[in-house]
């Protein structure tokens, strides 16, 4: 992420989007990335849901949510400059006014679509025969980077609630726009806007059922209460896999931990109250409210960050379970503005994390999950139809969440691997993949290299991979395989044309014989290396040994260009017919 969330780093967010879409607005591709950060996280879908078009009547975009029973209409007003304009009462009010259009009499909707482009004209039919039909609601966002008066935005929802009961507004202006790109990069969008938590009263006595605590020193507020456990499932529910995004892992199934919150709920679970560690969450703000008679704490911009499998694991049983099930609930809300408090709201998350998910063991690499060069390897990744898994999850958790859209899934600690046996000595890979992910490592192998590097380390390594399999003694020289053939073929691909052709022919099943060849001549030298300086008798050494000692590819490099090694006459005719059919291929 970068040092410093501003305007510039938006703009440059938005110029990519424009990229992309070349015929929109500035504001139509700025209306695209808010619907990706806000709504809806697949780009196509959000793409969609832009109208891109002229006679507009100042609808920049329309999604309508099935799942959720609501339409969304957006403008958007992407200002640029350094010093955020102030947005004019004419331009927000007129916008507000469309919630009467779109629920209000048949005749003023008529009128309104005339002289409007036919396809927006289509798009808001459908939404106000979904409104009128099914009684979805409506939600209205004037969305902008300038700047807006909060006695302006008060008028606005004024006008939407007077216009209908299922209706509302939201005016976002600059500074809430920039502590959304916080989340956007971090992974943690789009957001759920809002969740009510019903307090479960049951055995609470001389209280209200909520401890709130206030650190005047940190503006640190705090709540712990008490939920039924089918209440905590239907969180889940209503906000899906988003409840989850600042958790540093996915779901893991089956474990003995997540076998024992089921056996407990089937046979005791008035008993789970006890035995459960509760849940933690953190959010913008919470207040404590009524919802039909309920006590609730609503609270904004949710995020689970410490309970998802007892969540997942109460959705998963049957109701009656987790309706007598009860559990804790700690709340945390953290002031996100003015001086550090965005990095200190993000310190406090992985200290928190860190301090309490301890029932399901953290891994090194779990903690590295939301940290931003992460997110950004995986959105960048994306865009070329390979899923980046940044966090720990089942398999099918992952094609569940993640679809079928990709063409390659890479790993994190695979892709760890394959970079520190390319900068390393190999046996900083033989020793563990979660040190990579401990300093000095971490910072030299996620340095910010482009994309196409990592990409090139990932395509060598198949090769390698193929080369290795059948052969048992070449699993324990695989990262030494790599790390030579990484300093003879990187320098051929720094080209980015070169690099892009090397990718795009092994995605396509058009693997380099050469270079294959080569790799097979490197391991036949590595075992070559190893059968000559194993020893011999009591004192010899096995190969998993061998291949577990410091500087063992310096000395393999020494062997490799002695006089004992024919092979490297025939490794280099390899490697020069691989460059050139990579130069042609890219000249052609």
């Amino acid at each position: 992420m970068p040092a410093k969330i501003d305007i510039a780093t938006l703009i440059r967010e938005v110029r990519e989007v424009h990229e992309q879409y070349p015929t929109w607005t500035q504001d139509n591709a700025f209306v695209h990335w808010f619907l990706q950060a806000f709504l809806v996280s697949d780009p196509e879908m959000a793409a969609r849901s832009v109208t891109g078009v002229s006679h507009d009547k100042g609808v920049d975009g329309v999604y309508i949510d099935e799942s959720l029973g609501q339409v969304f209409v957006l403008q958007g007003k992407f200002r640029q400059g350094p010093k955020p304009p102030l947005e004019s009462r004419p331009d927000v009010i007129s916008f507000a006014q469309l919630a009467r259009k779109l629920t209000g009499p048949k005749h003023e909707f008529d009128s309104y679509l005339s002289g409007i482009d036919p396809s927006i004209g289509k798009l808001m039919t459908e939404a106000r025969n979904r409104i009128q039909r099914r009684n979805f609601e409506v939600r209205l966002y004037y969305v902008t980077t300038g700047r807006c008066s909060a006695p302006l935005k008060s008028e606005a929802e004024s006008e939407v609630a007077q216009a209908s009961a299922i209706a509302s507004i939201s005016v976002m202006d600059r500074s809430d726009i920039l502590s959304l790109l916080i989340d956007y990069l971090g992974g943690a969008a789009p957001p759920v806007p809002f969740l009510d938590l019903p307090i479960d009263s049951r055995g609470i006595v001389g209280s209200d059922g909520v401890i709130q605590r206030y650190d005047q020193g940190s503006g640190i507020e705090s709540w712990i209460l008490s939920m039924s456990g089918k209440d905590l499932a239907s969180l889940y529910d209503r906000a899906g896999d988003r409840l989850f995004a600042r958790n540093i892992r996915g779901f893991l199934g089956d474990t003995a931990i997540n076998e024992g919150m089921q056996t407990t709920l089937a046979r005791e679970a008035d008993h789970f109250w006890y035995f459960n560690n509760g849940v933690t969450l953190v959010c913008d703000s919470a207040r404590k409210t009524a919802e039909r008679g309920q006590a609730v704490l609503r609270v904004t911009n949710p995020q689970v960050i410490n309970g998802q499998q007892t969540t997942r694991v109460l959705f998963s049983v049957p109701t009656s379970e987790a309706k007598e099930a009860a559990i804790i609930v700690r709340v945390i809300s953290v002031p996100r503005s003015g001086g550090n408090s965005q990095s200190r709201f993000e310190q406090l998350v992985s200290n928190i994390v860190a301090a309490t998910n301890w029932q399901n063991a953290i891994l090194a690499s779990d903690l590295r999950a939301n940290d931003a060069r992460q997110v950004y390897l995986q959105r960048e990744l994306a865009k070329l139809k390979y899923q980046y898994l940044r966090k720990r999850q089942t398999k099918k958790e992952a094609k569940r969440l993640l679809g079928h859209q990709h063409w390659f899934w890479i790993k994190k600690d695979e892709l760890a691997q394959l970079v520190a046996a390319c900068e390393f000595d190999p046996v900083v890979v033989r020793s563990g993949k979660e040190g990579l992910f401990k300093q000095p490592y971490y910072d030299r192998i996620f340095d910010g290299r482009a994309i196409r590097e990592y990409l090139s380390m990932y395509w060598l390594g198949r090769i390698v991979k193929y080369e290795g399999a059948g052969y048992p003694d070449r699993a324990y020289a695989k990262w030494y395989a790599m790390h030579f053939l990484w300093r003879h073929v990187g320098p051929l691909l720094r080209s980015k044309a070169i690099a892009d052709h090397f990718r795009t022919s092994c995605e396509w099943n058009r693997w380099p014989a050469p270079l294959h060849a080569a790799t097979d001549q490197v391991y036949r030298g590595l075992m070559e290396f190893f059968k000559l300086r194993r020893g011999s008798g009591p004192r010899a050494v096995d190969v998993s040994n061998f291949f577990y000692r410091l500087n063992q590819h310096v000395a393999f490099e020494s062997f490799w260009r002695g006089p004992r090694n024919p092979r490297k006459f025939r490794f280099r005719k390899l490697m020069k017919k691989f460059h050139s059919e990579l130069q042609e291929a890219v000249l052609s």
